[in-house]
């Protein structure tokens, strides 16, 4: 069976707002093709990125209670905050964290929301397993990636995930902790869950440095072999 075609973009570092315009293009782009029924001949797109200090909330999120700080604190730590059109509640992005948006039209894979924020997770969980040989977990009635001690309170939560899906394309995605300053998680409640713990890459293999190059072409694998896609590069015109 052919495989399905998607348009890859490593974008670097980049702004959250900048990156966020960026993707909502691609993403209308995509829905009004298929509004007008003009033949799209890719799946989508797949783009990796790596934000500064940010700090997002998803469109139900509740910043009152689980953002901790003042907005004058955010300035001080050289952090912006933003309220996005995506699930989920509060996170943080920043550097040394892999942020994974796959721009797709499911109409060339599925239509089930619950499959596709499964097999995001499954994406991590692969590449956590085979590269590194650590089990990342899913958690009951969470989204993300968990590595867990046998005691719930006590779970370690290593990439959040948070989409939009509308007319079956998705924008958004994963934030996979690799040599993240985890201490900008102090200052919120992430993704609204009290008494866990939010770890990374780094911490989890006791090393001073992951490279981010290997970890961007291992993850970059686990999701062409779980979502049975192949890359093709942009042109920029």
């Amino acid at each position: 069976m052919k495989k399905k075609i998607l348009f890859f973009e490593d974008l670097g570092k980049k702004e959250y707002k900048e990156t966020w315009e960026y993707q909502k293009r691609l993403f209308y782009d995509i829905i009004q093709k298929k509004v007008n029924n003009i033949s799209y001949q890719k799946a989508g797109y797949f783009l990796f990125v790596e934000h500064p200090h940010v700090y997002t909330i998803g469109k139900n999120g509740k910043k009152n209670k689980h953002l901790l700080v003042t907005s004058d604190f955010l300035k001080k730590i050289n952090a912006t905050f933003y309220q996005t059109d995506r699930g989920g509640d509060i996170t943080y992005h920043g550097p040394g964290q892999l942020i994974g948006y796959p721009i797709l039209n499911m109409d060339y894979f599925f239509t089930d929301i619950h499959k596709y924020l499964r097999l995001l997770e499954e994406v991590i969980i692969h590449f956590l397993w085979k590269n590194y040989g650590i089990k990342g977990e899913r958690k009951k009635g969470k989204t993300g990636v968990w590595f867990h001690n046998n005691v719930v309170e006590k779970s370690r939560k290593i990439c959040a995930i948070g989409i939009k899906i509308s007319r079956w394309v998705t924008m958004h995605g994963f934030a996979l902790n690799v040599n993240t300053d985890l201490r900008y998680f102090d200052h919120i409640i992430p993704c609204g869950i009290y008494n866990q713990e939010v770890t990374s890459l780094k911490k989890e293999l006791k090393k001073n440095d992951i490279s981010f190059k290997e970890v961007k072409q291992m993850v970059k694998k686990s999701f062409q072999e779980i979502f049975d896609v192949e890359f093709m590069p942009i042109t920029k015109k």
